[in-house]
């Protein structure tokens, strides 16, 4: 299947592929939607069993969540099952699954190897038929059955998972790169407020394999010898019901054209921070992504995006300001108050 070749390649260091989310990160995120998890099946479609954060998450908060079912399938070999418990009864050809209906409330309680324990005795962990790729005919089948996918996709194919995930109408939450906002696949949801961002938009930690190579700058190992890479543009992007009445953006600037540069392709004026958005120009403006995280669709309409100019019907033009290229931008306009 295409693309397995990157998830094959994942060792390289600097493929965030094999990047895996930590429980806290995971924790402070999706503690935030509470009741709307109640009742529903929660998909985690990128993420092994035995380890996974998502995974633990969900089976230690399965009850106060009131979840129906948990299920989870893995990739064959990540590299988050070779430093598994059971690394050594692992099939490195295939994938595995695990599928939950119910977790016993003393067992939310114990530590996550007795947790395992109990998954495994009680044949709750099992080996796919595939080796577990999320486009596959058996993982598709189990994505129809849930509600809501969960999971932290390989960036390399996020646009894959988001397009997969609006053709079978699924409640997603899912962490990604903020480039990812202005792919094809995925602006025109954000365009036309059908996606949006969820809590945490900015940086994030991930664990890396043991044979990741020190870097200078966003690099560390912990106390206990795991590696740990960070991204300063991560995001949540979701379709669950977020409150976002805590990100309110408060503006301070007027106009002033000797500021607010325009493009020298395109009628609009280019902004260089969030913060300096001009409360009373009325035109269109090119602001910086980290926008979107404060985007009140009452206040400011998204005309579209400044990124190569052909990219999708929304991708009205490349960004230049006397005449040098500028980073992408989201274009936004505000809107008339009657």
């Amino acid at each position: 299947m295409r693309g397995n070749s990157i998830l094959n390649k994942a060792k390289h260091s600097d493929n965030t592929d094999e990047w895996y989310t930590d429980y806290k990160t995971v924790e402070s995120e999706v503690n935030r939607y509470g009741e709307q998890f109640e009742g529903k099946i929660v998909i985690c479609n990128s993420d092994d069993p035995f380890e996974s954060a998502f995974s633990k998450y969900f089976l230690k908060n399965f009850n106060r969540l009131k979840l129906k079912k948990l299920i989870c399938t893995s990739y064959r070999f990540s590299k988050i099952q070779e430093i598994a418990n059971y690394k050594n009864e692992l099939d490195v050809e295939q994938g595995y699954g695990m599928i939950v209906d119910s977790v016993p409330c003393l067992l939310e309680e114990e530590n996550e190897e007795k947790l395992i324990d109990y998954l495994k005795n009680n044949a709750k962990i099992f080996k796919l038929k595939c080796n577990g790729d999320f486009r596959s005919k058996e993982c598709i089948g189990y994505l129809k059955e849930s509600d809501i996918v969960v999971t932290n996709p390989p960036f390399s194919m996020f646009s894959e998972m988001f397009s997969l995930l609006v053709k079978y109408k699924k409640k997603y939450l899912i962490i990604g790169n903020q480039n990812a906002l202005l792919y094809k696949e995925i602006f025109p949801y954000i365009k036309n407020n059908l996606a949006w961002v969820g809590y945490h938009f900015g940086d994030m930690a991930f664990k890396v394999p043991s044979d990741t190579p020190p870097k200078k700058t966003r690099f560390w190992i912990d106390e206990t010898g795991q590696k740990w890479r960070s991204l300063g543009n991560a995001m949540w992007l979701t379709n669950l019901r977020v409150d976002k009445k805590n990100a309110k953006l408060t503006l301070n600037n007027r106009y002033n054209p000797a500021m607010y540069p325009k493009y020298d392709n395109f009628d609009g004026i280019h902004v260089s921070r969030v913060a300096d958005i001009p409360y009373d120009y009325e035109g269109i403006m090119g602001v910086p992504l980290t926008y979107i995280k404060y985007h009140n669709e009452n206040e400011f309409e998204i005309v579209g995006e400044a990124n190569h100019g052909s990219d999708n019907e929304y991708d009205l033009f490349k960004p230049i300001v006397n005449g040098k290229e500028v980073f992408k931008r989201i274009l936004i306009r505000r809107r008339k108050i009657n």
